[in-house]
């Protein structure tokens, strides 16, 4: 018996080592601040994420800084491991989305920006119905969405794209906060993370 809580031990003490220097070993990765997303894995499978590398313009208007607000309010909660109001957010994020005016912008932006709203609104409708482990798969999507509605609408915020290579292959996020609070594992593993490039 006493063999077996040894070896049970040992098992989990190397699995946390393991865990820790893979998260800390990507810290030491460089940082990429030149618009490239050659680390993240995306789905692109849909055509809607051509435009990796195009520079983010700085424009925004108050529709899509309120899509942020709410964005950043979610990102908040799943921070905080808070099931209940990541729920609620999903569900107001939803509404946000589908109030963005895309008639000021070109044909192809026009046409880019209707893909990406309509399923930014399918994860975040899926995130307003799921558990916490479910919503951090589908933020992972919403994410990608979030990130290319900003590169055609602008930000009026410096912005940090943070990744976290953990987290089902890697998996990027937006913030306001050059700190890094993952919210694909919360209170398990908050700081693991680095910031990939600053939007600004």
């Amino acid at each position: 018996m006493r063999k077996l809580k040894s070896t049970i031990g040992i098992v989990a003490i190397a699995f946390i080592t393991v865990t820790a220097v893979s998260c800390k070993d990507s810290k030491k990765e460089q940082n990429t601040s030149d618009g490239n997303h050659s680390e993240m894995n995306h789905d692109n499978s849909d055509g809607h994420h051509d435009g990796e590398s195009k520079k983010i313009a700085m424009n925004g208007d108050g529709a899509s800084q309120a899509i942020l607000n709410d964005y950043f309010n979610l990102k908040d909660a799943l921070v905080a491991d808070d099931n209940i109001t990541a729920k609620n957010l999903g569900a107001t994020l939803a509404k946000s989305l589908g109030n963005l005016d895309v008639s000021n912008y070109s044909d192809a932006q026009k046409a880019d920006l209707k893909d990406i709203i309509e399923d930014a609104v399918e994860q975040s409708e899926h995130i307003s119905k799921n558990d916490i482990d479910h919503q951090r798969e589908h933020f992972k999507i919403l994410s990608k969405d979030v990130t290319d509605m900003v590169a055609i609408t602008g930000t009026t915020t410096k912005l940090y794209e943070q990744f976290c290579p953990m987290f089902d292959g890697g998996s990027a996020w937006l913030s306001m906060n050059e700190e890094v609070k993952n919210p694909y594992y919360g209170s398990k593993m908050l700081k693991c993370g680095k910031v990939q490039r600053e939007i600004n």
